[in-house]
């Protein structure tokens, strides 16, 4: 199990992963070791509730596939163990993104203080720039 919160968890049926070779420099443990990870989470069928899969699947974000599969590839680490759990914890980052839900903004009236106080600056703004021009311009 994937635990995202401590009321959410994943099944590890329901999350795939393979390992493929690293890319980049590495000497002859890149060319001989899969170590690298490559996840594939399927929002669709996955056991999340309805209204995370709908902020998954709104989320621009370039992991997640026009079909709705999250992939996530992780060749950090040299040991394919730890590539496992860093493309592990990436997958509950993201879903730990959807789960959290923001305060309602609750609209405010400017005070009559910040009005009186924005237009006394505006009025010396004013004054500062006329001060600028020259006598036969006025």
């Amino acid at each position: 199990m994937l635990f995202i919160t401590p009321s959410l968890a994943i099944a590890e049926s329901e999350i795939e992963l393979s390992a493929i070779r690293s890319q980049g420099a590495g000497g002859q443990n890149v060319n001989k070791v899969a170590s690298a990870i490559h996840l594939r989470f399927d929002i669709h069928r996955s056991s999340l509730p309805a209204i995370y899969k709908h902020r998954l699947l709104a989320l621009n974000d370039q992991r997640i596939t026009q079909d709705g599969v999250v992939v996530i590839k992780a060749q950090e680490a040299r040991s394919q163990e730890d590539n496992r759990r860093i493309a592990l914890e990436r997958l509950a980052e993201l879903i730990r993104g959807v789960t959290v839900t923001r305060k309602k903004r609750v609209p405010t009236k400017p005070t009559r203080a910040s009005k009186e106080r924005r237009l006394e600056a505006k009025g010396k703004r004013a004054q500062r720039k006329a001060m600028r021009k020259s006598p036969s311009d006025q």
